[in-house]
């Protein structure tokens, strides 16, 4: 008997932490979804504020936007002075928090430098893992709204106005557009159908969209097996990003040094091809592009040249490598004599037009840093013959004749001349 009491007694003690456990893991919450009880009653540790902790008890009747936000988001940042006046503009109907998973310490070092002191009238909750469980999110800003209990939206920042938060207090309809961020580990907008097919496996994928897709950054990701590239994916950049930097992985295979001195761009208008900002410096959202493409791994090789052959198919634009005679500046050597040779000490770049230190590296990588100096309008390629890796030290350097000064150390020089070049070249259809 005592046999089967003792193991009733230790079933149920199991059965109890099982469910203490289950209890203490939060569930992510979706649209619609009523949030938990520990939402409003649980202490939260906040910095900014007259007490070290706050609950949101009494502001479950409000209209509540939690603010995500880290202090390396110069976003997150730039919308606090919105934030807050949004908070003064309605008082007591809304109730809005900053919410960061970084710990008290850290948060407390940045509030005390002078950026952080612009933004001292912010409470922000520290170190938070509760919130971060019931909405994760893979960036910031990142805004959660939370009516009458149950989760009502998740949005980006740009979306906080007082247009929006309006349309909900008056019981309208909402122009609010869900935001459920996306990763970059699979093909964009790719259904999940297709891993639960056996047997399938992807030969090719080709999206190419126009508009902001809100899920997502401004930016790129690779897609990889080992070390080998097979896809590529941009989102919300302009054309011309986008084909500039197909056409700089293409040199780059090529061992040629790409930069805007190496387009040429013959279309109408090419305001079109770029960023467009409104009156506030925000970038307009219906001139941003997303694409991607991805090949078999065996084709790894061919995945730019087929990106930009791709691109231009389905563009307002094409775009081409094509050799064009232009201007350039051409690095030669001046004499036989070697003032470049390595001593072949442990390799190390660094390049800036205040102070250049390269040691036991390529022509090609100096070559590539001076086609970047805003000042330099011509491309420079090298001429010099030279493979071997070199040490080189250069002063500030302002101009092409600062830069020539600088090379005639080691009897290098940069002389203008006409060449037939690989060019990017864009044009109208």
């Amino acid at each position: 008997m005592k046999n089967i009491f003792y193991r009733g007694l230790l079933s149920l003690v199991f059965t109890l932490m099982l469910s203490l456990l289950a209890s203490s893991q939060q569930k992510k919450l979706k649209i619609g979804d009523t949030v938990p009880s520990s939402v409003w009653t649980k202490p939260q540790e906040v910095v900014n504020h007259a007490e070290k902790t706050l609950d949101l008890s009494t502001d479950k009747n409000k209209l509540i936007l939690l603010d995500f936000w880290n202090t390396w988001c110069s976003a997150c940042l730039k919308g606090f002075p919105k934030m807050e006046e949004l908070q003064k503009k309605f008082g007591d109907r809304i109730k809005i928090l900053a919410v960061s998973n970084q710990d008290r310490a850290t948060l407390e070092k940045f509030f005390a430098t002078k950026n952080g002191q612009r933004y001292k009238g912010v409470v922000s909750v520290t170190g938070d893992k509760l919130f971060h469980e019931l909405f994760p999110h893979k960036g910031v800003p990142y805004i959660v709204w939370i009516k009458d209990g149950k989760l009502l939206n998740t949005t980006d920042g740009a979306q906080v106005s007082e247009k929006t938060i309006g349309e909900i207090l008056g019981g309208g309809n909402s122009s609010l557009q869900t935001v459920v961020q996306i990763g970059r580990e699979r093909p964009l907008m790719l259904s999940e159908d297709f891993d639960r097919e056996k047997g399938l496996s992807m030969m090719n994928y080709s999206l190419f969209a126009k508009g902001r897709i809100r899920g997502m950054g401004f930016g790129s990701g690779f897609h990889r097996e080992g070390k080998t590239i097979y896809g590529r994916q941009f989102t919300n950049l302009s054309l011309l990003e986008i084909f500039s930097t197909l056409a700089d992985e293409i040199f780059q295979k090529q061992k040629e040094s790409f930069s805007e001195k190496r387009r040429i761009i013959e279309v109408k208008n090419p305001l079109l091809l770029d960023y467009i900002k409104n009156a506030e410096g925000r970038v307009e959202d219906h001139n941003l592009y997303s694409y991607e493409y991805i090949v078999p791994v065996s084709k790894a090789d061919s995945l730019y040249p087929l990106m930009l052959k791709n691109l231009s198919q389905f563009a307002d634009y094409t775009a081409t490598i094509e050799k064009r005679k232009v201007k350039c500046l051409v690095l030669k050597r001046t004499s036989a004599i070697d003032k470049l040779k390595t001593k072949g000490s442990e390799v190390s770049f660094l390049f800036s037009i205040s102070k250049t230190d390269v040691q036991n590296t390529s022509v090609y990588a100096l070559v590539n840093s001076l086609n970047a100096v805003p000042s330099v309008s011509l491309p420079i390629i090298d001429e010099t013959g030279y493979t071997n890796n070199i040490d080189l030290k250069m002063g500030a350097i302002s101009d092409v004749a600062s830069i020539r000064k600088e090379l005639l150390k080691y009897d290098l020089d940069l002389v203008e001349a006409e060449r037939e070049l690989n060019m990017l070249v864009i044009k109208d259809k």
